[in-house]
């Protein structure tokens, strides 16, 4: 495990980073006593979740049925609030 200053933190980060990149363990010393430890990130992979399944879905609400247009006029002008 390397050790590492606040002040190395502060003024040269850069060199810290490149042993985090390696793998390194950071231990962080404040007046030679230890604040804290620096792990490299682990990755996370995650799959995005699946999208449902929407025709099925509309399937089971609507079953086989298609609206007409005069119908959908209707809907809308009901929700919209227009006569």
């Amino acid at each position: 495990m390397k050790t590492a200053t606040i002040r190395d933190l502060r003024y040269d980060f850069a060199k810290l980073e490149g042993w985090l990149r390696s793998g390194e363990e950071i231990q962080i010393t404040k007046h030679n006593k230890p604040v804290a430890t620096l792990l490299k990130a682990k990755s996370v992979t995650k799959d995005p979740p699946p999208l449902p399944d929407f025709r099925a879905r509309a399937k089971r609400i609507f079953g086989d049925r298609v609206f007409t247009a005069a119908e959908v006029e209707e809907m809308r002008a009901f929700e919209t609030g227009e006569p």
